[in-house]
């Protein structure tokens, strides 16, 4: 597309089409060529930022290898699988050396009643004890990773939600010097109208006021985006960065899944409902094994003598065999209220499993009528509000030249396009927002956060 320019007095007005939200046409005005920054002063200079802009994929890879409670969230994961294998195996056998009748203070044996013995005992659990007990350290570990996988994703929408309100902040200063630069040139228009003497010293004063403000807006937001860009560098496990990248916006979907369909995704690839499950699986294996406590444990032991014979004539050799049982004597206080116990955990993963899957649920109807919401404002901004709002400045501009225009409607005008140009990307971040938090409750893509989305026609951005 090209460029409209209007010669008003001493101020050039120039209206790119296209230029701000990639793969979309928006009207912003610019006295600025299109390739180059933001003038000095306060703006942001784009032209001569160093660093390379930051993609979204690449910031998801970088999360993946530096974040610490990723990192630990995976560590937990591990430990929890070591438990499994040795949940599956008896109690460590009992080795006993025994000095039977030895005399005192000698030790030495007493002839012929002395001897040493080697005795071997091995609890075995019955009733499938060591079965169960498997299952319950092998749920409780497949929870364990689960939960690490939802710690991936949770962090995932955190760092995303940083890289939108970067891009949007980006956006907002390049429009809010565009804006100040504009203003220069009103108040240069009014000053020359004014030492004509036809206008007024108040119109100039004003226009001094309105862009000292927008001086403070682009101070105050570049504020915030140090303090945005820290906390992204906290995601990463890095200082923050003198020189922070600009963030490119993916390629954002029009169209997303029905909301049933997305409701049908979170329950089944969720990480939370499915670590939900397994620990509803753990819980009801615990359950049976509790109430399999109360069967007495096998105790088997072998033992190996040898002492002085009969006569003290050589050795005498002598072996046995041994069976027992645990005796439950404190059923009443242990086993049963093993049981209670288990029983009140199962009720528990079953509440805590249905309240995820209310809540996943709910979340995901909020979000995604947040997200149509913001799609469908910010396609009416681009197709209708901000080219109205561009074509009544390029008009009051125009008609306060020759004084068919107050000074306040102009000004008026140009803080209207502003503010609509602002509130536009604050659509678009929350459009990505939006995604961000829907990937996460799903636990899967909705879109590759690799491709960058192509500049609008026109654009030289």
């Amino acid at each position: 597309m090209g460029a409209l320019v209007r010669t008003v007095g001493l101020a050039t007005v120039t209206v790119l089409a296209g230029v701000g939200i990639p793969g979309r046409v928006v009207a912003q005005a610019s006295t600025a060529s299109a390739a180059g920054g933001v003038s000095a002063g306060g703006d942001r200079d784009t032209t001569a930022r160093h660093a390379p802009p930051l993609v979204l994929g690449a910031l998801y890879q970088q999360l993946a290898t530096a974040s610490p409670r990723l990192e630990a969230a995976q560590a937990l994961a591990r430990a929890a699988e070591a438990r499994v294998p040795g949940a599956r195996r008896p109690p460590d056998p009992q080795l006993q050396l025994g000095f039977m009748n030895r005399q005192l203070p000698s030790l030495k044996s007493m002839d012929p009643l002395g001897m040493t013995q080697l005795q071997l005992m091995q609890m075995i659990p019955v009733a499938g004890k060591l079965g169960l007990a498997g299952d319950v350290a092998e749920a409780q570990a497949a929870a364990a990773r689960s939960r690490a996988a939802d710690v991936r994703w949770d962090l995932r929408a955190r760092a995303a939600m940083a890289f939108y309100e970067l891009y949007q902040t980006d956006q907002s200063l390049e429009v809010a010097g565009t804006t100040r630069r504009l203003l220069q040139d009103i108040a240069a228009t009014a000053q020359t109208m004014y030492a004509v003497g036809e206008g007024r010293q108040p119109d100039v004063l004003r226009a001094q006021v309105e862009i000292a403000r927008m001086t403070e807006d682009i101070v105050r937001m570049q504020t915030m985006r140090t303090g945005m860009d820290a906390q992204l560098a906290a995601l990463l496990n890095r200082t923050p960065e003198a020189d922070p990248a600009s963030p490119m916006l993916p390629a954002l979907p029009t169209e997303l899944p029905p909301l049933d369909s997305l409701i049908r995704l979170a329950e089944a690839n969720r990480p939370m409902i499915q670590a939900g499950r397994d620990e509803l699986r753990g819980a009801e294996a615990a359950a049976t094994l509790a109430r399999r406590e109360l069967w007495p444990d096998l105790e088997v032991g072998v033992q190996y003598g040898w002492g002085p014979g009969a006569m003290g004539e050589g050795t005498a050799q002598m072996g046995s065999l041994m069976l027992g049982a645990s005796i439950p004597i404190f059923a009443r206080s242990r086993q049963l209220q093993m049981r209670e116990e288990a029983a009140a955990m199962r009720t528990m993963a079953t509440a805590d499993l249905a309240a995820m899957r209310a809540e996943t649920a709910g979340r995901i109807a909020a979000v995604y009528a947040d997200w149509r919401r913001a799609r469908n404002l910010s396609e009416l901004y681009q197709s209708t509000i901000l080219p109205q709002a561009q074509a009544t400045i390029t008009s009051s501009l125009a008609a306060y030249r020759v004084g068919d225009v107050n000074f306040m409607t102009l000004l008026d005008n140009q803080m209207t396009l502003n503010r609509y140009q602002q509130e536009l990307y604050a659509l678009v971040a929350e459009q990505g927002k939006a995604l961000a938090e829907l990937e996460m409750l799903i636990g899967r893509e909705l879109f590759d956060p690799n491709t960058v989305a192509a500049p609008a026609a026109g654009s030289e951005r």
